[in-house]
């Protein structure tokens, strides 16, 4: 079983799954889901409430995880695959005519693992919103977890949901962005500055932390923080520091690979970068 894995090890497999499939599939976004990598792997592995065999879209009993920046399905695809929600060969029907596994998460052939479809920059945090939101009202313990991106604050929908978690105190919703400072067409302070991007979720009544968005047990320690502090009353933002292309030397810290598919040749270099730790598919 996966979960028997050190997270580093489960990482570093998932980093292969993610150049494999954007490379068979000839398009895709590795850059985010390379630097999102060890949040996702951190979350589902060990901090998250969730059981892929009794999964269901309503989410109703367990904690619930919306992917917001929905072009980072490849690693959101081999989470959910590493944890035993669909097989893992599955993940070589990446973006495939007909494949469960499209582009972005989509909803309609039942994907495990899948509450709501995303691509459309702004909006998981909304839903994330409703969701919290729901399990307050049906008496549930359970917390809602979201990934958003960084350039994806740039939305006027991610503030309006910020101020509604602000004015309902939905303390059981837990936002994480992957704080790379790229977007596809550049760094973000060159594309649009977002500013103070910690002082800004302050000032939306938010709780906010920032940490190493690559050190697993930092990662770990600010997720279990953020839940025993539910009692304030405040929605809770972890702005993890990463880095574009995390791990593969040549697609670090460049926008360029923000939605490019490696060759033949650039794929065997990437994954002479990753070690082969469980299995690939």
């Amino acid at each position: 079983m996966t979960q028997n894995f050190p997270l580093s090890e489960i990482a570093s497999q998932i980093r292969r799954d993610i150049v494999r499939m954007v490379n068979m599939a000839g398009s895709g976004h590795p850059g985010g889901s390379l630097s999102s990598t060890d949040i996702l792997t951190a979350l589902f592995f060990s901090e998250m409430n969730h059981d892929p065999a009794g999964w269901s879209r309503d989410g109703k009993g367990r904690d619930m995880f919306f992917l917001s920046a929905g072009h980072l399905s490849p690693v959101m695809y081999s989470v959910l695959a590493r944890s035993g929600y669909f097989p893992v060969s599955e993940l070589a029907s990446f973006r495939k005519l007909g494949s469960r596994l499209q582009g972005h998460p989509s909803v309609e052939r039942g994907l495990p693992g899948i509450h709501m479809a995303s691509g459309s920059l702004g909006q998981g945090l909304s839903v994330a919103c409703g969701a919290a939101l729901t399990k307050r009202l049906d008496g549930e313990d359970n917390f809602v977890f979201v990934l958003t991106g960084d350039g994806e604050c740039q939305e006027g929908q991610i503030w309006e949901a910020a101020m509604f978690a602000a004015h309902h105190k939905l303390s059981n919703l837990i936002a994480m962005t992957d704080w790379n400072g790229q977007q596809i067409d550049g760094p973000n302070d060159q594309v649009m500055s977002l500013g103070d991007l910690k002082a800004k979720w302050i000032a939306f009544g938010w709780d906010v932390v920032v940490a190493d968005g690559h050190d697993l047990e930092a990662i770990k320690a600010v997720i279990r923080s953020a839940k025993e502090a539910r009692e304030d009353g405040k929605p809770k933002m972890l702005l993890m520091k990463t880095e574009m292309g995390r791990s593969v030397d040549f697609m670090e810290g460049t926008h360029h690979w923000h939605g490019k598919a490696p060759n033949k040749e650039q794929t065997e270099k990437a994954l002479s970068q990753l070690k082969e730790t469980i299995g690939d598919f």
